[in-house]
Order: C-alpha cells, then structure tokens, then sequence
C-alpha cells in the first residue's frame, strides 16, 4: 500500500507515547493536533526513573513472582503495596496476571519486546536532536546491584531472557563494582552493567522541549478530555470532547491509565490497570551515582538528574481516584539512604518533593498497539506499564507507519488489543 500524508491526526495523550507519536506524524506531512486535558507530560512522563532501557523485556509478571507476593505486603519496605478495598476490583487483572507468569509466555513476551525497545537510544535522540534538547539524553548504562549472590541467582532467569534477546552484560563483583561506582553501599556485592541503555536528566523537560517542537512544527494542543468518537460506518469523522467535537481523518489513543474506557468504547475490553508509581527527588544531593542504578531486590531506581537525585519505583495497586500514600515516597528514601551511605541522614523539607503517578499496565505487561475494533482509523498505542520512556519513540514510528498505510517496522501481533478476547 502506497504512504499516504496531509491527513489530520487526533492524537488523545500529550505524555511521552503520545509526543512521539505527534512528532513522527508531522514529519510524514500530517496535520497533527493533541487532546489533552492536563499540562503536556505532566502524567506517568514526568515521575519516572527517565530510563530509556532497551534491555526492559522482562515482564512484572514472571515465574515464580506469586511466591513472593505475600512477603512483599508483609514487609512496609517491600517493593508492593496494595489498598484491600481494591482487592476486589483488581481480582480479575491479578489472575490474568498470574496466568501470564509461565515460562513459554513470559519468553514470547520478552520476544515481542525486544524490537520495541531496542532501538530506543538511537531514536530518541533523533528526536530530541530535533527538538534541540539531545543534551537532555545521555548513554552511561544501566546497573542492577545486589547484595549476594543467591539474590542474582534468584534473578537468573530474567536474565538469561535478556542475554536470549541479544542484551550484552557485563558482571562486575564487590571490588569492582566499588571502582565503578565508588558511592554505592559495601552492602551490594554483585553488579550487572547493561552499556546499552540510556537516560534522560530531564523527563519534563525533555517532554517540553518535545511540545515545543510540535508546535513549532504548526501542531496544536486541545485543552480537553476526549470521551469517545464519531464514526460514519467504519470511517472515523471526529473525536468527541468535553469542549465539543474535534474533526479528524485518524486518531491515535495515548492516554496512558485512562485509556481503558475510549477502548471501551470502540468495542475493546483491554483489562488495563493504574499501577501507582511514586519518586522522591532530592535537591542538592550530598552524593550522587554516575550511572542510574536500580536496586534489584528492591525494585527501585537511582538516576542523576539535572534537578537533584530522583528515587523511583515501588508498585502500589489502588486505582485511578484514591489519595497518594506519601508513605510510599518515604519508603524510597530510606531505602536510597541505605543504597547510597553517603547521604545525610536528615534532610531539610525544602530539599524534599515527592511525586505519585499511574503507569497504565496489562497483565501481560506488553502494550496494546494497532486497530481499535470499530474502525481502522482510530488506532491504539497504550499500556506501556513500566516502559513509557523506553517505547515510546519507536511506538510513535508505529503509529506513523500505521496511519501512513505502510506496514509496521516491527511485527504488533503480539499488542492486538484481540489477545484479551
């Protein structure tokens, strides 16, 4: 099928998915403009750890992974938290989840993400090359540090996915690991160094600096919140908002956690969930890593950032509307203090902010990807979980290939909303 420009796209979600998505449209020659109720990347874009990981195929639901629920809500440091009036609402989701966690599917799923997330670094600094903004994009690696060697023992299978996917690691022990990055706690005894990967200082601004190329390029921001659409048949003619109908040839769903009742409406019960993430930012950090280190046992993330030290991660499960529970910031603290000794022990409030967001995420932790039901010309690129940062830039070359009538880059059978019946 030939490549078709100069259509006018709605794309629903000014976070990271949805900015890339807006930046590959234009320069197709489309006429882009974004529905958005908030400030642009102000959602999930702005809290999280600012790592562009192409070595992120495993999924949240692994082998093994329901063993070690009951001790992870026991513990007030543990990596879950979740809200009991909840429970009965997520049930359905965390059976899913649990029937996902085999090995055979978790290997299909690593599969699948491998393209995705692969070429990230490469791609976002195009990107933000454009955008005037590739100071924001540095690539020194990840490390994952652990504090003996039955824990990585323990991860040996996440890990030999990863190597099976063609990500490079280099293994460093306690001596070496002090040399590579001297302010880590002596606690840690093992380290894996994934040079691949990358970060951004900035999140918010490099998610800026990407708002502000698309307007330069002529888009155009629709302050408002999209509720579901107008078709004619099959064919798609406007996106319906809380500020009235909004004309357009294609529209792109990128609304992160709030994207599961606009599925809904064209027909796709996708069983998307809020997993809550939080950070702690500290300003003017006593002491900083040099490379953005992840604490494995402990499913959290230090990364340097222009503004100070951010501590990210912890999963809480609560839904859209309840409260923050800052004790959940709290946690990462205590937690980044004991990673890193050198911090002070006390920290004046002002040197303090704490964030919480909603990571939209699946079962099965893979995106949903490609046609809505209804029609073809609204398509879906959500559900991105713990990988927003990471997939976005090559989801977004998805959706232009897909509204440009040329075969997706990378095989997207694996994110059909479909796979959920």
């Amino acid at each position: 099928m030939a490549a078709e420009s100069g259509r006018r796209v709605g794309v629903i979600g000014a976070g990271i998915v949805g900015l890339c998505a807006a930046l590959w449209l234009q320069r197709d020659g489309h006429r882009v403009f974004l529905v958005e109720p908030g400030t642009p990347g102000e959602g999930a874009s702005f809290g999280n750890a600012g790592c562009f990981n192409g070595s992120s195929v495993t999924p949240a639901g692994m082998p093994g992974v329901v063993k070690q629920v009951p001790r992870w809500l026991m513990d007030p440091l543990g990596p879950l938290a979740l809200r009991w009036s909840y429970l009965p609402q997520i049930l359905p989701y965390l059976v899913r989840f649990v029937r996902s966690a085999t090995p055979e599917k978790v290997r299909a799923q690593a599969r699948a993400m491998r393209p995705l997330v692969g070429p990230t670094v490469p791609l976002v600094r195009e990107l933000a090359k454009m955008a005037g903004a590739d100071t924001l994009v540095h690539q020194r690696g990840h490390l994952y540090v652990y504090r003996s060697a039955e824990a990585l023992a323990k991860d040996g299978f996440a890990w030999a996915l990863r190597r099976d996917n063609g990500v490079e690691v280099d293994e460093f022990d306690a001596d070496e690991l002090r040399q590579l990055e001297p302010s880590l706690s002596r606690e840690y005894v093992r380290g894996l160094l994934v040079r691949e990967n990358g970060h951004t200082s900035n999140p918010f601004g490099l998610v800026s600096a990407f708002v502000e190329l698309f307007l330069r390029q002529g888009g155009e921001i629709v302050p408002a919140r999209a509720f579901g659409f107008r078709l004619d048949g099959q064919r798609l003619t406007a996106i319906a908002t809380d500020r009235g109908d909004q004309p357009a040839d294609r529209a792109v769903i990128c609304a992160g956690a709030y994207s599961k009742p606009l599925a809904a409406s064209l027909g796709d019960r996708v069983p998307l969930e809020t997993e809550r993430g939080y950070h702690l930012m500290i300003r003017d950090p006593e002491i900083m890593p040099r490379i953005p280190t992840a604490d494995a046992d402990g499913k959290f993330v230090a990364t340097p950032m222009d503004t100070g030290l951010r501590f990210a991660g912890t999963v809480e499960l609560a839904g859209l509307d309840a409260p923050p529970n800052w004790r959940r910031s709290q946690i990462l603290l205590a937690q980044g203090r004991r990673m890193l000794p050198g911090l002070a022990k006390e920290h004046a409030e002002e040197r303090i902010s704490m964030w919480m967001g909603h990571r939209p995420a699946t079962p099965d932790s893979l995106p949903v990807i490609g046609p809505s039901r209804a029609s073809p010309d609204v398509l879906y690129a959500f559900g991105h979980g713990h990988v927003g940062m990471t997939a976005a830039p090559m989801t977004g070359k998805i959706v232009a290939d897909l509204v440009g009538g040329r075969a997706a880059s990378i095989d997207i059978a694996p994110f059909a909303a479909s796979r959920f019946g």
